[in-house]
């Protein structure tokens, strides 16, 4: 991982796949950094009930050398992300702008786990694949419907399936030269593990895209893609991989577009063609 990745980004990514008592030491970093900062690594030992060799090697883990770079780095990171919190008399739209600010922020470093090797890898299989199936279940699935939609509208036509267990058949109809592209922020959605699967029997690419750098999805993938995340790990399931995920997705239909050139532009006419015939006249 590059030096340019958040601490809180970096433990994320690697967090299923640490033992317990690291586990432990990366949670209480991210549930309370500020804390942390002031804390020895002995100090954080004895808060998580660990030994301080566990603190190191958590530390190393996540890219750094020992525990006074990550205290360094997550002082710089807390000092980039500092904002006074609303008040009382914002009401819930001063919490609503003070989501939306944490969001923006974590987006900044959404990309920074990329390669840009295996990014330009998707490109081209996307754009050469024969068929192209795009599969997810749970908070996910409107990410891959989205990306589906998106994708064929530039002229890179790709199927999406609803139903769990019409993903896993529509996977494993595929062939050696189409692509499944399985959307996870988990990495451990039991119908999206078995749709990759499916995919992998009939030996067609899998293309996992993801919030952790290794969980079983990723094991089963032959390219990764996997978004930073500077929230919580609560944050990370539930609402702010989604996100990262849906921006994502928009910004590689239009790579995809880029790389087939004059295909995507004429693809795009016809979609405008259709747009206006489908205006009323009231608008």
């Amino acid at each position: 991982m590059s030096a340019e990745v958040p601490v809180t980004a970096r433990i994320a990514a690697v967090r299923n796949s640490l033992q317990p008592s690291e586990r432990r030491v990366a949670d209480l970093i991210v549930d309370d950094p500020d804390a942390v900062i002031e804390l020895t690594a002995q100090q954080i030992a004895d808060r998580v009930g660990v030994g301080r060799a566990t603190v190191v090697r958590a530390c190393q883990t996540f890219g750094y050398r020992g525990y006074p770079q990550l205290r360094v780095a997550l002082a710089a990171e807390r000092g980039r992300r500092a904002a006074p919190a609303p008040t009382a008399e914002d009401g819930p739209l001063g919490g609503i702008r003070s989501a939306i600010d944490r969001i923006a922020d974590d987006l900044r470093a959404a990309t920074s786990l990329l390669d840009a090797g295996v990014v330009a890898q998707v490109v081209d299989a996307v754009v050469g694949a024969r068929r192209l199936l795009v599969v997810a279940s749970g908070l996910s699935a409107p990410v891959a419907t989205d990306l589906a939609m998106r994708l064929t509208a530039v002229g890179r036509s790709a199927e999406t399936v609803g139903d769990p267990i019409g993903q896993q058949i529509a996977a494993r109809h595929l062939a050696p030269d189409d692509v499944c592209i399985v959307i996870s922020g988990s990495g451990a959605n039991e119908a999206s593990l078995r749709a990759a699967a499916a995919a992998r029997a009939a030996g067609a690419r899998v293309i996992a895209l993801t919030s952790f750098v290794a969980s079983p999805l990723t094991e089963r993938a032959d390219l990764t893609l996997a978004l930073a995340s500077g929230g919580t790990f609560r944050d990370e399931l539930e609402h702010t991989s989604r996100i990262a995920h849906a921006v994502f997705a928009e910004a590689f239909v239009d790579a995809v577009a880029h790389a087939r050139s004059g295909d995507a532009a004429r693809a795009r006419a016809r979609v405008l063609e259709i747009l206006s015939d489908n205006l009323g006249d009231a608008g």
